[in-house]
């Protein structure tokens, strides 16, 4: 899963990987019983205001900060039960787009303990820009 930096479009990409956080997430009396682990990933198309051969200034206000992208995903996790992964995972998204420099989101989340015979179960979904 991944978006890749494009100097000639003005992207580039940024990312959080393996975060592990609990969440109160599924459908089932097990799964709303007590929290569980849950691993996301974040991948974003951002605009590339020094692309394609410049370097940018060196000023924080000019690119996406990606601890606003684990406080966002942090502040979902916790936000109450939900049915299903595909709902925390368009949360993220929508919470990442919210940054207009942000074109596309692509979100994973994965329950990597819901079954013992399998590394992970999950989803992963991409929104863009409207």
């Amino acid at each position: 899963m991944s978006f890749a930096p494009d100097a000639g479009q003005g992207l580039r990409l940024v990312f959080v990987q393996g975060l592990a956080l609990q969440a109160r997430l599924g459908v089932y009396p097990h799964e709303k019983a007590a929290p569980q682990r849950v691993v996301i990933g974040i991948e974003l198309a951002v605009e590339d205001d020094a692309a394609p051969s410049a370097v940018g200034a060196d000023d924080f206000r000019r690119v996406v900060d990606y601890e606003r992208l684990v406080k966002a995903a942090r502040a979902e996790a916790a936000s109450g039960h939900l049915l299903l992964v595909e709902t925390l995972a368009e949360r993220i998204a929508q919470a990442a787009l919210s940054d207009p420099r942000v074109l596309r989101a692509r979100v994973r989340v994965e329950k990597p303990d819901a079954f013992p015979d399998a590394a992970s179960v999950g989803v992963v979904i991409e929104r863009t820009r409207s």
